[in-house]
């Protein structure tokens, strides 16, 4: 009687649990649970369009106080996505007048700005420099959107946003060295990229030449001591160019002049090194061409230029057919009353118009942003690779096209 009553009972347990597998499993195959609704959001690695973000913090990146962070998350409380070492993000601001003028009202503009962090640090860093008028030209107007941000933005403010991009960006071959090389503000995509190495690649070999004018304008001090200091394949080159009566050589910096060929030359190690170059235009225009003259391969070579610097490189191909035919092409600016003559001299229609005056918006410089975007009333604009920004009909990205044919275009 006992063996069977413990048959029953394992009988009875048998069939619980083939009842619990066959619902578990089905006719042999995984039955997907439905997604909790209370699930968090799934990062995508970017967003399309225009996205909130509000500022969580603020802080000056220098002594003399005239470069600023800002720290974003989104408003909506969603994901961080994901950004590549070196990109920037674009932003659409409501500014007095669009030039800073308060009786006029508001006007929105495009500007972007390197994202100055390493990447899922938790937010997003930009870190800006107030423009203020060239020492040698005091008539000219500051910078609009830099003083929007170091005047008008705070803690708690919403700002637009669109996603990270850019194609600035660190090659993750650790077996070459990298060497970065920042002049001013230039550092922001740099530190990122940096950072980045740091964490991720500890065993790499990585330079960092830096130029500033003195002490007082050195961002990230402290923040760049503390790395070169813990990670012994870190080498970092501070460079005055007007060292101030408190900088000390040899602890607040180690050279005195400017970030060039020679000193590269001077002081890095022989072999193959990658370049990554960032920084106002004299020096983009001298030593991104030197380079390559000295021997390193143009792939070797990266390279983002801020304000209106371009830079040739003589193995490049900046020919097209209006300069071959020995024909120069009429460019007319409608909104700005000026007819010019295209003659292949430029690297884009942008640097074509800043060379002879004409004001028009730029942000990325690279096809990314859409800042250029300019409508094209006649005419044919071609572009050597595919711009990242999705563009109009109708419309052509000045700073990366160049003219097939005569354009009249709307700016």
């Amino acid at each position: 009687m006992l063996a069977y009553i413990n048959a029953f009972f394992f009988v009875q347990i048998a069939v619980v649990l083939g009842i619990i597998l066959l619902k578990r499993n089905g006719a042999g195959a995984a039955v997907p649970h439905p997604p909790r609704l209370d699930a968090p959001p799934v990062a995508v690695g970017t967003w399309t369009g225009l996205r909130e973000f509000r500022v969580i913090r603020r802080e000056f990146a220098d002594r003399a106080r005239t470069q600023c962070s800002f720290y974003l998350q989104p408003a909506d409380g969603g994901t961080l996505p994901v950004y590549k070492p070196g990109q920037f993000l674009t932003f659409a601001l409501k500014v007095p007048g669009g030039e800073g003028d308060e009786n006029l009202g508001e006007a929105t503009i495009r500007r972007c700005y390197s994202l100055s962090d390493r990447p899922g640090s938790g937010s997003y860093r930009i870190t800006i420099k107030r423009a203020l008028a060239p020492l040698d030209r005091p008539e000219l107007a500051p910078g609009v959107s830099s003083g929007h941000f170091h005047d008008r933005i705070n803690v708690g403010d919403v700002l637009s946003v669109a996603a990270p991009a850019g194609k600035f960006l660190l090659e993750t071959d650790a077996d070459v060295p990298a060497v970065f090389v920042a002049g001013g503000v230039g550092i922001t995509p740099l530190i990122s990229m940096l950072r980045w190495s740091l964490e991720e690649q500890p065993g790499r070999t990585v330079h960092l030449y830096y130029g500033v004018r003195y002490g007082e304008e050195q961002a990230f001090k402290t923040e760049l001591a503390a790395m070169a200091a813990g990670h012994p394949c870190f080498h970092l080159n501070v460079v005055y160019s007007k060292p101030g009566p408190a900088d000390r050589q040899g602890s607040d910096f180690q050279f005195t002049g400017h970030v060039d060929l020679e000193m590269l030359r001077r002081t890095l190690p022989h072999g193959r090194h990658q370049f990554y170059i960032c920084g106002p235009a004299p020096m983009m225009e001298s030593l991104v061409p030197a380079l390559v003259r000295w021997g390193v391969p143009q792939k070797d070579v990266h390279f983002e230029a801020f304000g209106p610097a371009t830079v040739r490189l003589d193995s490049a191909s900046a020919t097209d057919t209006a300069a071959l035919s020995g024909l120069p092409l009429e460019i007319r600016f409608r909104r700005s009353g000026r007819t010019l003559f295209w003659d292949g001299g430029d690297a884009n229609l942008l640097d074509f118009a800043e060379r002879h005056g004409v004001v028009v918006s730029s942000g990325c410089r690279s096809g990314s942003c859409g800042s250029c975007e300019t409508g094209i009333a006649d005419g044919a604009v071609h572009y050597e690779h595919t711009p990242d920004y999705e563009v109009r009909p109708g419309h052509c990205l000045l700073c990366v096209g160049r003219p097939e044919s005569a354009l009249v275009l709307e700016a």
